[in-house]
């Protein structure tokens, strides 16, 4: 029976190899340069072991959101091009040029900023357009004054367009559409004040895969490098797709109790017979959705379960029955359904959320341990 390491409480094993195969697999699918995104300490994966891996499986620049996760990768020795999007108010991007990491603007303001962080080397941006998500972005009526400025100081050497990008909602094929024209107008304007950026990216993982228009010879992606899946309609099985994640716990008490025992805070769940109950240490803390309690799946010893109750901030109960289970037993939450394990999707289903925020949440109190299958 499988048991974690010694002492090992709750842990996410990442497969880095999982990555590695997305990342190639996405390449060959869309048929452009991958940027890898590794935001959010690499959806909840470890940033750096995401992005090591990304860049195996041959993406050409990571993308995350703010200068201090492009910084974070700098200091531990990723040297690939690395470009940040999301900017505090008056922020300063001289460590960030100095470091060569991209920025991403989407403001006059922003624009000059970058400039004037320039020091031996201009700095490198890419602008991003208001394409109608309503985020960040520049708006659609400061375009050609951000593009003529940003010509200039490309001129004396102040700073390289490097990529025009922007989002899209996914709300449907027919919005995104228009979006994409909206983006076309915008790569025209610049290119009318005689901006020619190598990159132009607005494809995140879901257009990517399903809007082929939108791949424009580089793609933005996310959760599918993470092995899952952007729609609710298809699974990462379905994409050739595998899930990086799985996320495992010891069982730290078994306990028999009568009918009519009450399980965890509020007795919203009580026994109907005499059973067994497990006890399994990884609750809302760790990032395990409390929106989940009485829904959350779970395997133990090969045997699916259901979280029975109310998941407290560091624990909760499984209703095992009559099946044998001993203290140290192996629990997955969740991980690769094609071995067995229930997926982030069920999670996210029993939670009410997506599966982007069942990994993303998992927190810094459950160590994260690198595997390659």
């Amino acid at each position: 029976m499988s048991r974690l390491p010694s002492g090992v409480m709750r842990e996410a094993t990442i497969d880095v190899g999982a990555i590695t195969a997305n990342v190639r697999h996405l390449r060959r699918l869309t048929d452009s340069e991958v940027i890898a995104v590794v935001k959010a300490d690499g959806y909840g994966h470890d940033a750096v072991l995401a992005a090591v891996a990304a860049l195996e499986g041959g993406a050409a620049r990571l993308g995350v959101a703010d200068v201090a996760e492009a910084l974070a990768l700098r200091r531990a020795g990723i040297v690939a091009p690395i470009l940040a999007w999301l900017h505090a108010p008056g922020a300063s991007f001289a460590e960030a040029a100095a470091m060569g990491v991209e920025l991403g603007i989407s403001s006059f303001d922003q624009l000059q900023a970058a400039a004037a962080a320039s020091g031996t080397r201009p700095a490198g941006v890419h602008l991003k357009l208001e394409t109608g998500l309503g985020r960040n972005g520049i708006a659609p009526d400061d375009m050609r004054r951000v593009f003529a400025e940003a010509a200039r100081l490309e001129r004396i050497g102040r700073l390289r367009v490097i990529g025009l990008f922007s989002h899209l909602s996914n709300t449907s094929a027919d919005d995104d559409r228009a979006a994409l024209a909206r983006f076309e107008e915008g790569v025209g304007a610049a290119a009318s004040v005689g901006l020619a950026p190598p990159l132009r990216h607005i494809a995140a993982t879901h257009a990517a895969i399903a809007l082929p228009a939108s791949r424009l010879g580089c793609v933005r992606v996310g959760i599918g490098i993470y092995g899952l899946s952007p729609f609710a309609d298809r699974t990462s099985a379905d994409l050739g797709l595998q899930p990086a994640m799985t996320l495992r716990a010891s069982v730290a008490a078994v306990r028999r109790v009568p009918a009519g025992r009450g399980v965890s805070y509020g007795y919203d769940y009580r026994t109907d017979r005499e059973t067994t109950l497990a006890l399994v240490p990884v609750g809302y803390a760790d990032g395990v959705p409390r929106q989940a309690s009485g829904a959350g799946p779970v395997v133990i010893a090969g045997n699916r379960f259901t979280v029975a109750g109310r998941i407290a901030m560091d624990q909760f109960v499984v209703d095992v029955g009559e099946h044998p289970v001993s203290v140290g037993d192996e629990v997955v939450l969740f991980g690769d359904p094609t071995l067995g394990a229930p997926s982030a999707d069920e999670w996210a289903g029993a939670a009410g959320t997506i599966n982007y925020e069942i990994v993303t949440r998992i927190g810094p109190r459950v160590p994260r341990r690198q595997v390659s299958a």
